[in-house]
C-alpha cells in the first residue's frame, strides 16, 4: 500500500513565474512513485485553486491555469469580479469541501488572508508560504499589514531564507512555526552554441564582446540603475575591455533606465531585451551575471545562473549570502555600491581561471543543495510533520 496526501494549493497567479513554477514541479515529482516510494515518503496529490477575473473563467483563461493543466495538475478555478472580491470566499470554501483535502497551502497575500477569514484554517492543517514583500508603497504597505495579519494562523509558514524568518518572528509569528526552505533549480541542457549566436545577432550584439547579463523585473528594488552606473566606472577600470550589458525583463523602471544609460552615454552599452519566458539562451550567452537588488530571498534567478555554469556577482542581501560565499562560489558586494559591482565584473572578465573556478562550485552546489528533488523531500517533510499540531495529516491508504 501507498499513503497518499491530499494537497489543495491556493494560488494567485496568471503567469509561469518563480513560485508558480516551484509548485508545478513539486507537484509532478511529489505525485510520483519512483521518486516517494524510495525515500519513504507518502505520495501527494495535488489540486489547484486559483481566481480568473472577467468572463472565459470555466476555460484555461491564462498561462498558469493552461501550465497546470498540462503538467496533469487539476485546477479549480473561483471567477471573481475585483482583486479582493468577497464572493470568493464562498467558493474557496465549497472548493476545499469537494477536494476534502489532507493539507491547505496558500502562496500570496490575497490566499492567505482568503484562508483566514474563510476559517478553513481552523479547520484543515494550513501551510502558507512566503516569498518576501516589494518595496512598500501605500498598497503595498495595506497588504503587508494584511499579511502580519493571517500569517500567524498557520500551522506552519514557509519562507526562502533567514532574513525573512526573523522578519516573520517579529511580526507575529512563532519561531517553531516558521520552516526555511530555499527555492529549487532543475538541471537543463544548455543551449547549443548556434542558438546563442543566433540571439547574439538577434540583439545586435558584436564578435567578441564581453557579454554583462542582469535577469529579473526593472523596479526599483532590483537596483539595475546601480548596475548601469557600474558601468561607467567599468569603462574607466578597463578601458580596453568590450562589453555589452543586457537586461532581461521589463516593468516600470524601463524608461528611467534607458534615460540613465543615455545620460551617462551608455546607450550602446545596454541592450533592453525584454520579457523572455525562455530565459536559457541568454545564459548560454553571457560571461557574467550580474544580481544587483536590494532585496531578495532565493532568487531564482541566481540558481539558474549557478546551474547553467556562469559566474555570478550579487549583492549580498537576503538569502543570496546563504546560497553562495564571497570568492568560493560568487563575489558578493553591497548593495547600492557601484564602485564594488564594477570591479568585482572587471575581475571576472579578466580573470577566466577566476571565473571559471567559481562557476564550477556554484554548479556543484546548484546540484547537490538546490535540487527539485531534495526541495520536494523537504515540503513533503513538514507535511507529515504537521501530525505534531494535533491537527494532523491523514496520509490515506491507495493501491500500489
Amino acid at each position: 500500500m501507498t499513503r497518499t496526501i491530499k494537497l489543495l494549493s491556493v494560488m494567485e497567479a496568471t503567469t509561469v513565474t518563480g513560485p508558480a513554477k516551484n509548485l508545478l514541479g513539486f507537484a509532478g515529482r511529489a505525485r510520483s512513485r519512483e521518486f516517494t516510494e524510495p525515500l519513504g515518503l507518502p505520495r501527494v496529490e495535488t489540486t489547484v485553486v486559483t481566481f480568473v477575473r472577467g468572463a472565459g473563467a470555466s476555460g484555461a483563461p491564462n498561462a498558469f491555469v493552461s501550465a497546470a493543466r498540462a503538467a496533469g495538475v487539476e485546477v479549480e478555478i473561483i471567477p471573481e469580479r475585483f482583486r479582493f472580491d468577497p464572493r470568493v470566499l464562498k467558493g474557496l470554501r465549497s472548493a476545499v469541501e469537494r477536494c476534502a483535502p489532507d493539507v491547505v497551502q496558500t502562496h500570496s497575500v490575497k490566499s492567505h488572508l482568503l484562508l483566514r477569514l474563510s476559517g478553513l484554517g481552523r479547520r484543515y492543517p494550513w501551510v502558507a508560504f512566503h516569498h518576501g514583500y516589494t518595496t512598500p508603497d501605500a498598497k503595498m504597505r495595506l497588504y503587508n499589514r494584511l499579511d502580519r495579519w493571517s500569517l500567524p494562523s498557520a500551522a506552519r509558514v514557509v519562507t526562502v531564507c533567514g532574513p525573512f524568518a526573523e522578519r516573520l518572528a517579529r511580526g507575529g509569528v512563532r519561531r517553531e512555526r516558521i520552516s526555511v526552505l530555499h527555492n529549487s533549480v532543475a538541471p537543463a541542457a544548455a543551449p547549443g552554441a548556434e542558438v546563442a549566436r543566433a540571439l547574439g545577432a538577434e540583439l545586435g550584439l558584436g564578435e567578441g564582446e564581453c557579454v554583462i547579463l542582469s535577469v529579473g523585473r526593472l523596479s526599483q528594488e532590483k537596483g539595475h540603475a546601480d548596475l548601469v552606473a557600474a558601468l561607467g566606472h567599468l569603462r574607466r577600470l578597463a578601458p580596453g575591455l568590450n562589453f555589452r550589458l543586457v537586461l532581461v525583463g521589463d516593468g516600470p523602471e524601463r524608461t528611467r533606465l534607458e534615460g540613465e544609460a543615455g545620460a551617462r552615454g551608455l546607450s550602446d552599452r545596454v541592450v533592453f531585451a525584454g520579457h523572455h519566458a525562455d530565459v536559457r539562451p541568454f545564459y548560454a550567452l553571457a560571461d557574467v551575471l550580474v544580481l544587483p537588488s536590494y532585496s531578495e530571498g532565493s532568487p531564482n534567478v541566481l540558481l539558474e545562473a549557478m546551474a547553467a555554469g556562469l559566474p555570478v556577482v550579487a549583492t549580498a542581501v537576503g538569502g543570496v549570502p546563504e546560497i553562495v560565499a564571497h570568492e568560493e562560489s560568487a563575489l558578493l558586494v553591497a548593495p547600492r555600491d557601484e564602485h564594488a559591482m564594477a570591479a568585482a565584473v572587471a575581475r571576472l572578465l579578466s580573470d577566466a581561471p577566476l571565473a571559471r573556478g567559481l562557476a564550477a562550485k556554484a554548479s556543484e552546489l546548484a546540484a547537490a543543495r538546490f535540487s527539485p528533488e531534495a526541495y520536494a523531500r523537504s515540503v513533503i517533510e513538514i507535511y507529515t510533520g504537521l501530525g505534531g499540531s494535533g491537527r494532523g495529516v491523514r496520509a490515506a491508504a491507495a493501491p500500489a
